[in-house]
């Protein structure tokens, strides 16, 4: 008897193969795309955004009409923003804790109330730290947050105070404002500081903001803040809902004066009757476990409401 030549399997398993697929009917593939989970197709509507309107930043109008570079970069910042998706959400949830602490401070110093959009641009809500040492929500760097008038210390960081922080980029912008003539500038030397957007007004011979040829990160700033302004005044426009009961509740406390030391947060915040983090929350400017203060300085402290 011959020996079964590896030709002769091959034939075989493939004519198997063959009778296996033709049982493999019309019905057969139509119950299983019938019962492939719908999660496997992925309709999605991607599409340009419509930049046939005017957009302003502080009341100042951007010249997109006008302008093709500017109406390119506002286009490449809002559909930047518009397709980041979770960010942009959780933007949305989080305006709706820290806006109305910062809103009411920029309307006490007449700085327009876009300039909370800057916030948002600089650090998403969050007191983040960047790789070049700003920190807090308005991402001041130490020298600067001092020269503001904020504390910086190694107990205590003001920058991570949301309202004395947001006080001090009051102040800022107006000084600013009133140095390059618009708040668009303001915001431009907010970004790329007031030294370099100095040298680059004395050697282009202008102060509009629009006809400058700045570093790439200034020279897309004011467009990301116009864009995430646009897109967090008008969400539904953009295809984000977020219900109202889904947004971050403001903080709800009440405040106590401390003029002394506080030797241990944690002892302190059961006093209190509340919780070592829930003080770490509430008050992110005090930075270790105790609050120093051999100055007797003010200081007033967040505590949950009872």
């Amino acid at each position: 008897m011959k020996p079964i030549s590896i030709y002769s399997i091959v034939v075989a398993t493939f004519l198997t193969f063959a009778i296996f697929v033709s049982f493999y009917t019309e019905d057969d593939r139509q119950t299983t795309e019938a019962t492939t989970p719908a999660a496997a197709n992925l309709p999605q509507i991607i599409k340009a955004i419509s930049l046939n309107k005017t957009f302003d930043f502080g009341g100042e109008v951007l010249p997109t009409y006008e302008n093709f570079d500017v109406r390119e970069r506002l286009d490449q910042e809002l559909l930047r923003n518009a397709y980041y998706h979770s960010n942009t959400v959780l933007n949305l949830k989080k305006a709706n804790r820290f806006f109305p602490v910062i809103e009411p401070i920029l309307a006490k110093y007449g700085v327009p109330d876009d300039m909370k959009y800057l916030a948002v641009a600089e650090s998403d809500l969050r007191n983040a730290t960047s790789p070049s040492g700003a920190k807090g929500i308005w991402q001041f760097m130490k020298p600067t947050g001092k020269a503001a008038g904020l504390e910086i210390n190694t107990g205590i960081d003001e920058r991570y105070h949301l309202e004395k922080a947001t006080e001090a980029a009051c102040k800022k912008l107006i000084k600013d404002k009133n140095e390059f003539g618009s708040w668009t500038m303001a915001a431009a030397a907010y970004n790329m500081g007031n030294t370099r957007l100095r040298k680059e007004v004395a050697v282009q011979r202008t102060k509009s903001y629009y006809d400058m040829n700045l570093s790439q990160e200034t020279m897309k700033y004011i467009l990301r803040i116009v864009a995430i302004k646009e897109i967090m005044s008008h969400p539904e426009q953009f295809g984000f809902y977020v219900n109202p009961e889904d947004k971050y509740a403001p903080f709800d406390y009440v405040t106590t004066t401390v003029t002394k030391t506080i030797p241990n947060l944690g002892d302190f915040a059961i006093q209190n009757g509340t919780t070592y983090r829930m003080i770490k929350l509430l008050n992110p400017w005090l930075l270790g476990s105790s609050l120093p203060n051999s100055s007797g300085r003010t200081y007033q402290v967040k505590i949950p409401r009872q």
